[in-house]
């Protein structure tokens, strides 16, 4: 198995990923990304966010795209994982495990105390393959967020 550093070559990949994410999590049409946008936002200068992919005999099997936050508490840079993905007929082989190894090792590398992300509630068998590998739960936290007319209305008032 290799974990490598996304190419602009795997965008029509992790795209591909990314829509059998989404309809894995019971929202396929929520997918406006276009092959465009992810070349744009993944190989720029200073890229907001980056990728890696996950290869078990030269066929790419998994992804998993990351980017930093930063917390004022610690006052230095985070590792936030924005989606991890394997193939249905990959899974169990160790790849989303190699995955979170290779970020939780970019993380150290580049000095951030964290490495978070978000699981839906009823993904159990995602919420204990995290847990067999050290992450818990921040139960006492809860995820806002603010899109469409109401993201246009706040920033209008």
């Amino acid at each position: 198995m290799v974990v490598r550093p996304a190419l602009p070559a795997d965008v029509p990949t992790i795209l591909h990923f990314v829509r059998e994410l989404a309809a894995y999590e019971r929202e396929p049409e929520a997918v406006v990304a276009t092959e465009e946008m992810l070349r744009e936002a993944l190989f720029r200068e200073n890229p907001p966010a980056e990728a890696v992919i996950a290869e078990l005999e030269d066929e790419a099997v998994g992804f998993a795209l990351y980017f930093h936050t930063f917390s004022t508490w610690t006052g230095r840079p985070g590792l936030y994982l924005e989606d991890l993905y394997v193939t249905e007929a990959s899974r169990g082989r160790g790849v989303g495990k190699a995955l979170l190894r290779h970020l939780a090792r970019i993380a150290k590398d580049r000095g951030c105390p964290r490495f978070e992300w978000s699981v839906l509630d009823w993904n159990q068998p995602a919420i204990d393959f995290y847990r067999s590998v050290g992450a818990v739960g921040m139960g006492e936290w809860r995820i806002q967020r603010v899109t469409g007319d109401a993201l246009d209305r706040l920033a209008a008032s």
